[in-house]
């Protein structure tokens, strides 16, 4: 087959172009080409930036796909390019979409549901803030969808949307699972705000290859939706507690009051899965209509935990203030006394 991966060279994408090079498709990236890909050469690299409807234009006009995957469409108005540009020459369109998409109703509950889309929407937190940030980031991402939706009904554009919570990946940029794995084998306690503590039921970022790879490989999904997610969801200090059986050690977790760890200048790294941002999908139809697996949580966290500790890359900026979050844990724990 001939597919098409915009983006590619991150995480997801990475994993993704190598396994389709394996299995003998002809592969394409389009990308701005600023981060080294680790690609085969007999990749096929195309330059431009995604949100420029100009660049698209260059270098798809005319082209013809048989898969394309989307790794890095944020925005309504992307998506009225893409379909422009690409209906009638792809096969299938898999678009990465996200569970905040859920995060922005009002009145739904955990964990969320494919048909919990529709339906009234919160308003836009205070501007200029993370919160805002946030929303404003499951906004954009729902109008990317109802895009695509909207080309569904209207013209059989052959698009299936991918709604992912938090991945865990060995090449996380942000290496969020990195940070505490730092935490934890220093030995200090981990900083934790105490509200709000919502279950964790992330997804290992090769569990989501092994859906697109369903996807490409059966044809199926064409104009639906689905939540890809672990199968386990716990508490962040069961979480935590995994991660430390992996490493032999035992967390030292410190639950403090959210506003004093905002007014400090904690938040989000001292503890980023902590956020109020954080969604919880349910995944049975991934299972029902795809056949979709999930890989266990104790055996992909150990993976991950694995691989940090055979190359121990550099620390994250998450990490940098670590020194202050101990001496503000051992000032919590005196007044606390």
């Amino acid at each position: 087959m001939k597919i098409l991966v915009i983006g590619g060279t991150r995480n997801i994408g990475h994993y993704l172009v190598h396994e389709l090079m394996e299995s003998g498709h002809s592969v394409t990236i389009f990308n701005r080409g600023k981060t080294p890909d680790a690609l085969p050469d007999a990749v096929e690299r195309l330059r431009g930036d995604r949100t420029n409807p100009a660049d698209l234009q260059t270098a798809l006009n005319g082209r013809d796909f048989d898969i394309v995957l989307d790794t890095a469409l944020y925005k309504g108005t992307e998506a009225e390019s893409i379909v422009q540009l690409l209906n009638g020459h792809v096969g299938h369109y898999i678009f990465l979409s996200t569970g905040q998409v859920y995060l922005v109703r009002d009145g739904i509950e955990r964990p969320f549901r494919e048909d919990a889309y529709n339906g009234m929407l919160m308003p836009p937190p205070k501007a200029n803030t993370y919160s805002y940030e946030e929303w404003l980031y499951g906004m954009d991402k729902r109008k990317a969808e109802d895009t695509f939706q909207a080309a569904w009904e209207q013209t059989q554009f052959p698009y299936t949307t991918l709604r992912l919570p938090m991945v865990n990946s060995e090449r996380d940029h942000f290496k969020r699972l990195y940070s505490y794995i730092l935490r934890l084998k220093d030995g200090g306690p981990i900083l934790v705000p105490e509200t709000p503590d919502y279950p964790l039921r992330h997804v290992y970022g090769r569990d989501v290859v092994r859906a697109i790879q369903l996807l490409i490989n059966t044809g199926k999904g064409k104009g639906q939706v689905y939540n890809i997610s672990q199968d386990e969801t716990t508490s962040l200090d069961e979480f935590l507690g995994i991660i430390g059986d992996c490493l032999n050690v035992q967390p030292q977790i410190v639950h403090v009051r959210r506003s004093l760890l905002e007014a400090n200048g904690f938040l989000p790294d001292c503890s980023p899965f902590s956020e109020r941002w954080m969604s919880e999908l349910a995944n049975e139809r991934s299972k029902t209509e795809l056949g979709m697996t999930y890989t266990p949580l104790r055996d992909y966290l150990g993976k991950i935990v694995s691989h940090y500790e055979t190359t121990q890359p550099p620390e994250p900026t998450g990490y940098k203030r670590r020194r202050a979050e101990l001496n503000f844990a051992a000032q919590h724990a005196q007044t606390s006394d």
